[in-house]
């Protein structure tokens, strides 16, 4: 039997038992004891007061995240049967104020991360892969982070990837590559961002695994690290400068996918609510800026339903940020958007006509990450692995049945069943997977077909999603405007159609910053 995961598993919030840690009482802590549909029957009721400077503000960032992204959680939750077709609302889809930026840099109108989070960070326009500097790739710029730490407000940065990563790094770092990543380690370790959390360092000893770790350096600046689950549990606003690095990693240093995590693990939402109960205890409040950073690794990948799943869980880190500002509705202010859209999403298929069958998607219980991961193990212990060795595992974690098992008759006619059409791709997609790197890499179909992923599971996903209703257009990012959601204190200065550029902007006229 194919597990699922469900709109249920998808939509619980999953409470943390909290220790009292580091030093004193952890008089900071703020309860997330309010319900969703308290919090979101309520949320209007936040101050929309512009000629008050918010005390609290927090900035969501979904990467890679734009309208697409966001309704395929909402069909996805909602009802699929057929003439009751109808969405469920995430909880930042029913902010009161609601806007649309324009995402393109100075190099292109399908921008990267870095030149998105640093328009949404300093205010510019920049080349893609430059981080926190102008055109000329040598200007520093100060960010809304800068500015506000200036004025005394504590900093919070906290991301499901690296904390070196682009988007992160665009609010304390300055470089003129963004994979100069052991460059923005020691800039973050000298930065006095008040609060980390999430995801690890990455090359922490450098490129070449030569240098002095980063890790060391923090803590030589005064930073608390706490790695172990019971460690973060326990932080609290008498830690002072504290980094919280996830105890489960996946790929490249992340957070693991809500779809492969563990039940136990720690959550993104967790590391937000550390982050609060970390820097609450202040005059002056703060700022946090919280990605989401693997939504735009499994657009990239074109992984529908691992995409769903990371959005989902974005919002139950957004719900602590509503519950806060729920305790504190006078002087909060809570925005979410992307940096840019990734993979040219669209809900409709060629094929599928106007139907749509998200119900399908449940079909498929990890991510492609996990998948690859399996099958490369098989090709290990096998290097002479057939299709129709892998078949039964497709079955277990796609929910996808070959037109020639024994299932298909039984269960004809489903949508499940693999067409002899989307069998033979399959075929095609797993001769090329049992090919090295090299040799997939050196045909030009190969890379239109499958870009820089394997050909067997994304062709999976894309036979699934297809089914579904949901078509692809690239592997990269595209220049679809993203939406920008916004609630609390000076929240109505967010409405229109607007640039990038202009969140920071607003940031500073309402900060005076």
């Amino acid at each position: 039997m194919v597990k699922k995961f469900s709109a249920l598993a998808l939509s619980l919030v999953m409470a943390a038992s909290l220790f009292a840690g580091c030093t004193g009482s952890a008089s900071g802590k703020v309860e997330d004891g309010k319900k969703s549909a308290e919090i979101s029957a309520n949320i209007e009721q936040l101050s929309t007061n512009e000629q008050k400077s918010p005390k609290y503000i927090f900035l969501f960032i979904g990467d890679g995240m734009s309208s697409t992204q966001i309704n395929a959680a909402q069909v996805y939750l909602g009802s699929n049967k057929s003439g009751e077709v109808a969405t469920k609302s995430l909880n930042f889809t029913q902010f009161p104020v609601t806007g649309l930026a324009t995402t393109y840099d100075s190099t292109s109108f399908c921008p990267d991360s870095a030149s998105t989070a640093t328009s949404i960070s300093c205010g510019i326009k920049t080349h893609s892969g430059v981080i926190g500097l102008k055109v000329d790739k040598k200007t520093p710029v100060e960010s809304i982070t800068e500015k506000l730490k200036a004025k005394g407000m504590k900093i919070g940065i906290v991301s499901s990837v690296t904390i070196n990563h682009a988007t992160p790094a665009a609010f304390y770092a300055h470089v003129p590559s963004r994979e100069d990543y052991y460059d923005i380690a020691l800039q973050l370790a000298k930065s006095n961002v008040d609060y980390l959390g999430g995801g690890t360092i990455n090359q922490p000893k450098g490129k070449n695994g030569d240098q002095k770790d980063a890790y060391e350096i923090l803590k030589e600046n005064g930073y608390y690290i706490a790695d172990t689950k019971q460690e973060i549990l326990a932080i609290n606003s008498a830690c002072g400068k504290t980094y919280a690095v996830t105890p489960a990693v996946q790929d490249s240093g992340a957070m693991p996918y809500a779809l492969d995590a563990k039940q136990d693990d720690l959550k993104l939402a967790d590391f937000v609510q550390k982050g609060i109960d970390n820097l609450y205890n202040t005059d002056k409040g703060f700022f946090m800026m919280c990605e989401s950073g693997k939504i735009d690794w499994a657009c990239h990948a074109n992984d529908a339903f691992t995409t769903i799943a990371e959005v989902v869980d974005f919002t139950n880190a957004i719900q602590k940020a509503m519950s806060f500002a729920y305790e504190h509705p006078n002087d909060t202010l809570i925005l979410v958007t992307g940096d840019h859209e990734t993979g040219g999403m669209t809900i409709g298929y060629s094929i599928t006509g106007y139907s749509t069958a998200f119900n399908l998607l449940g079909r498929q219980n990890m991510s492609f990450t996990a998948f690859d991961s399996l099958i490369s193990g098989m090709k290990k212990q096998n290097p002479n692995l057939a299709l129709t060795d892998v078949l039964p595992v497709i079955k277990a974690h796609f929910g996808l049945i070959a037109p020639n098992d024994p299932d298909a008759k039984i269960e004809a006619n489903k949508d499940y069943v693999l067409s002899d059409y989307e069998y033979a791709k399959l075929e095609a997609a797993f001769a090329e997977s049992m090919k090295s790197s090299k040799e997939r890499s050196a045909t030009t179909e190969a890379k239109i077909l499958y870009g820089s992923y394997d050909p067997l599971s994304v062709t999976l996903t894309h036979i699934l999603n297809n089914k579904a209703g949901i078509g692809w257009t690239s592997y990269s990012h595209t220049g679809t405007p993203v939406p920008v959601y916004a609630a609390g204190v000076g929240a109505e200065k967010f409405s229109g159609f607007y640039d990038n550029t202009d969140i920071f902007k607003k940031l500073v006229e309402l900060t005076k910053a």
